[in-house]
């Protein structure tokens, strides 16, 4: 190409508190519009705001997990501008003195690290809906979501494509979800991104003189989409000797192209002033320290004690952590199965513990995570209970189900939440490991398979297979096939 592209995101995270950022109404899914509404939220006269603690808590949380430089003193401002949604005409915002300040983010694109760097994360309230009834001649306002408690994190113009865009709004959405701050689905509106989008040509430094922001994208497939699309528009434009127009551009997800909204607006366009009915935040280092403290394990640091502590693969760990609740289950898994090993004194070598942490991350990446996605549910809203999971694994490991039966019992599990070891007996599945009944099976398979035999001798472990086929035939599937193929080796070289 002959231009580059240089992506900023501006990304908007609903935090998730009790009440409102300025107001005690709820904080929370309406199941009708205009539901949890008071005179703050929706603007009326004579109403004054008042700060809402936990949300600044959970908004420092977020500044401290992006490496963000917290300040010391931090206050609000209004930010003018006259939309629907908006009942008091202005939003109560942060600009020049935000609660986090420079910061950055470390993302891992196909497999490279890349630092996306962070401009800024300022704490505000949320506007309202418009809904646009079908075939009507008017729009229609819900106030829910007015006042609801959004923190925007603004990056550095450090993205340099869809596939880093999208890598980076991942790692803040697993963040936010790990800090317990947001439940950050796009789809419900809980993230929310409009990238601003601009090219230069190739080998250029320096900042492009236009940029065009996109709204309305509500997955990160969109996001890719939406920036892809955008890069190829400008460089038609650029091509043509034209300089893009510096506008906001709506993406149209069915149509795949975004269309003009309205002209980019500045900061002097928001007349910002600071809030007159609220106090400066002073945040002491103390309090500071103890919110520090207070941080959970975040994804990097999750990913980096998988691999260092337990072994894990990296491509293993690193697909576990981008799930956190995938990741808490597997993690009390493996806690029951430690638990088993020390107290039935069962050899807890690094080969036994190896063993277990393979099959679990199979599992739980392979069959839980299948039946997880088919029936749309979270880890934690399964019937199986990490103690069953672990008493599944145990039977495999000492060969007392096969893995066909196994995902057969799994199956099952998931449906009802039995336990594994009954239902093992109800469906017939526990493994055949009585030596003199294979070993009656195995002589039979031979004297009924002479040319099996015969191509052992010739082809060698190549054809071995055939004959282990047969005795797992004869006992339907429920031999001990490590059994069977010592007891067919020792017959055959008999």
């Amino acid at each position: 190409m002959n231009y580059e592209p240089v992506i900023g995101l501006e990304v908007h995270v609903q935090l998730k508190t009790q009440s409102k950022m300025f107001c005690r109404s709820r904080n929370a899914e309406a199941a009708e519009p205009n539901l949890h509404i008071c005179e703050v939220c929706t603007g009326q006269p004579g109403t004054l705001p008042v700060i809402n603690r936990e949300a600044v808590r959970k908004a420092v949380m977020v500044g401290l997990a992006l490496n963000c430089e917290v300040a010391e003193y931090s206050k609000f401002d209004r930010k003018n501008y006259f939309y629907p949604d908006l009942p008091k005409g202005y939003q109560i915002s942060q600009f020049d003195m935000p609660i986090s300040g420079k910061g950055h983010l470390e993302v891992m694109v196909n497999g490279q690290a890349r630092r996306v760097g962070i401009t800024r994360a300022h704490l505000e309230e949320d506007a309202g809906k418009l809904m646009h009834p079908a075939g009507a001649n008017f729009s229609l306002v819900d106030y829910n979501r007015a006042g609801t408690p959004l923190l925007e994190i603004v990056s550095d113009p450090d993205i340099k494509g869809s596939e880093d865009a999208k890598a980076y709004l991942q790692e803040i959405q697993n963040i936010v979800r790990y800090l317990g701050v947001s439940d950050a689905d796009m789809e419900k509106g809980h993230l929310r991104c409009d990238a601003n989008v601009s090219l230069r040509k190739t080998g250029e430094t320096g900042l492009p003189n236009y940029k065009v922001e996109i709204k309305n994208m509500n997955s990160f497939k969109a996001v890719a989409a939406a920036i892809e699309h955008e890069i190829v528009r400008q460089a038609g434009v650029l091509d043509e000797g034209s300089r893009p127009v510096s506008e906001t551009r709506g993406w149209l997800d069915d149509k795949g192209m975004t269309v003009s909204q309205r002209m980019k607006e500045e900061s002097q366009d928001y007349r910002y002033f600071p809030e007159p009915d609220l106090p400066v935040l002073h945040f002491s280092r103390e309090w500071l320290e103890e919110v520090k403290r207070s941080l959970p394990e975040l994804p990097a640091q999750r990913k980096a004690r998988l691999v260092e502590q337990l072994g894990m693969a990296p491509k293993d760990a690193a697909t576990l952590v981008e799930n956190k609740q995938l990741s808490d289950y597997l993690e009390d898994v493996m806690s029951e199965l430690d638990a088993w090993m020390i107290t039935e004194k069962v050899q807890e070598d690094a080969g036994t513990k190896a063993k277990y942490l393979k099959l679990a991350v199979t599992w739980a990446l392979g069959q839980f995570s299948a039946l997880l996605n088919e029936h749309k549910l979270g880890a934690l809203e399964t019937k199986v209970t990490p103690e069953n999971f672990a008493e599944l694994l145990k039977l495999i490991g000492m060969s007392k189900v096969s893995q066909l039966s196994a995902k057969d019992v799994f199956a099952k599990m998931f449906e009802t939440g039995e336990d594994p070891s009954n239902l093992l007996e109800s469906m017939g599945l526990a493994q055949v490991s009585d030596e003199s009944l294979i070993l009656d099976v195995v002589r039979k398979v031979i004297a009924a398979n002479p040319k099996g035999v015969e191509d052992v001798k010739t082809k060698g472990e190549r054809a071995f297979g055939f004959l282990v086929g047969q005795a797992m035939k004869e006992l339907k599937g429920k031999g001990n096939p490590q059994m069977i193929n010592e007891m067919l080796k020792k017959e055959l070289g008999a």
